[in-house]
């Protein structure tokens, strides 16, 4: 039974314990004085790469079920993005209570003077609402409306690869990386590419000289049978 609960778990179970290690990381570091001359811009950055990591993963999660009928991504999906606000929780937290110590004249000076943090502080508070209404009970008050919010993600997405390019600013290889991967999601995520993929999937394989007499999907197939299969949500 527990081999079979295992089995069929696996990949939440990876999930819950991949997010943990790098915070675990960061405390081990911290407690052994290796998180080098700066320590709190370390773990600033380090909480920050990590949110920006499992939500690019997130974001992930439908298109791996699309292209290559992974459907086991489509549960780790909502703890994803839920770790990613977390180390974004976590990121802010640090930068607002350690750095500045909570003083609102120096914050508001770094904020307007510094366009990363601009940056930086307009994705989190677009992360924050996806993350408080990422429940069945808010899906079912907000219908429709739902779906349409949790959209948002994707501009998150964009502010924090910009807020990341802009802070390392001169070696912007790893952050153009990523928003290059976020570029290909939003591409799979365009009606018309979505259904292509979706049609040239469910295609059937034929051997060798065998004709395929399956009628077409008509237009919109795809995206109907996404709607209708479940724990397919938009979430972040």
């Amino acid at each position: 039974m527990m081999l079979r609960t295992l089995k069929s778990n696996w990949l939440r179970l990876v999930v819950h314990i991949g997010a943990w290690i790098p915070f675990a990381v960061i405390l081990w570091d911290a407690l052994a004085n290796q998180l080098g001359a700066e320590p709190i811009r370390e773990i600033i950055f380090r909480t920050g790469k990590t949110a920006l990591i499992l939500l690019v993963l997130s974001l992930a999660c439908t298109p791996a079920n699309t292209l290559f009928g992974f459907r086991s991504a489509l549960k780790v999906r909502r703890a994803l993005g839920l770790y990613a606000f977390c180390y974004a929780l976590g990121h802010a937290a640090v930068f607002i209570g350690v750095d500045y110590g909570f003083g609102l004249t120096l914050l508001q000076g770094a904020i307007l003077e510094r366009p990363y943090a601009l940056v930086g502080a307009a994705a989190f508070l677009i992360l924050l609402p996806l993350a408080l209404t990422s429940t069945q009970g808010w899906m079912k008050r907000l219908g429709k409306r739902w779906t349409i919010l949790h959209r948002w993600v994707y501009l998150a997405a964009v502010l924090v690869i910009v807020h990341f390019v802009w802070l390392v600013k001169l070696d912007v290889r790893e952050p153009l990386t990523y928003g290059a991967v976020v570029v290909l999601l939003l591409a799979l995520r365009v009606h018309g590419v979505h259904e292509l993929v979706t049609r040239f999937r469910s295609k059937p394989s034929l051997p060798p000289g065998q004709k395929n007499d399956t009628p077409a999907a008509p237009a919109g197939a795809g995206f109907l049978f996404r709607q209708k299969c479940p724990d397919q949500h938009e979430e972040i």
